[in-house]
């Protein structure tokens, strides 16, 4: 995989990419580049789709408030799109925000919400949850945007999931044991991991849960940890053990 190269300043364009071609910018995006980066003409800026790779561009300003990118070639090709789905009960404001960021930074390819009995919010803005996604590959030098699903119901979005996805549960109830050792005897399948709401699920829903076909419980250690601070612990220790930083 090639490095992704922070000297430059990178953002997220909603727009086909093609050699030689320009890329019309938002009023937003022309204010921070103009105005609060105070790039000028002919500055080079990293930019991305999700779908094209990574294009080095160059700034081209069509007045005080508003540009365009001039794209000159790609620097980096896209890569396979992540498939690390991401299950878990949505938080308030901030706090969710900060848990779409780390999913993303940690590699989640899907993030779908799910509703329990337990869940602190019922209905998501998912504009803001896409902002926050993009706002974490621009910083990390990831290419690929998540896939944002609606929100859904536990007992739907555990339907929703392939029988071949293996569910990583995360289970708070259960006595305590090495994830590791747990994740080791796994083969290399598609992963799926669930986080639960603050207080955790209720017995039924363990139940729910643990009665799915092709669902491993796992214990996250002796201490008690908030939502957010499990989603970091979970994905990583996944990560390690049966993703992307296991090195094969």
């Amino acid at each position: 995989m090639s490095t992704p190269d922070f000297a430059r300043h990178r953002l997220f364009v909603d727009a086909a990419f093609a050699q030689d071609g320009g890329l019309p910018l938002e009023r937003d995006q022309s204010n921070y580049l103009l105005n609060v980066l105070r790039l000028r003409a002919g500055d080079a800026v990293l930019v991305f789709n999700g779908r094209d790779g990574e294009w080095l561009a160059r700034l081209a300003p069509e007045g005080r408030k508003q540009a365009r990118l001039d794209l000159e070639r790609q620097v980096r090709p896209q890569p396979s799109p992540a498939d690390l789905h991401y299950l878990f009960a949505p938080l308030k404001h901030a706090r969710l925000d900060y848990m779409v960021q780390k999913a993303v930074e940690m590699g989640a390819g899907t993030l779908q919400p799910i509703l329990t009995r337990r869940t602190q919010v019922s209905r998501l803005n998912l504009d803001r949850m896409r902002a926050n996604a993009i706002e974490a590959a621009e910083q990390c030098g990831i290419l690929g945007l998540p896939q944002i699903a609606a929100e859904k119901p536990l007992d739907a979005a555990l339907a929703a999931l392939e029988p071949g996805r293996l569910l990583i549960f995360c289970d708070e109830g259960l006595e305590q044991g090495s994830p590791m050792t747990a994740l080791q005897a796994c083969g290399p399948v598609p992963l799926a991991v669930l986080i639960g709401p603050e207080g955790g699920f209720e017995e039924g829903e363990r139940r729910l849960i643990a009665a799915r076909p092709n669902t491993l419980a796992i214990s996250l250690g002796p201490r008690i940890l908030r939502a957010d601070t499990a989603a970091v612990a979970a994905l990583a220790v996944v990560q390690a053990v049966l993703g992307d930083w296991a090195g094969g």
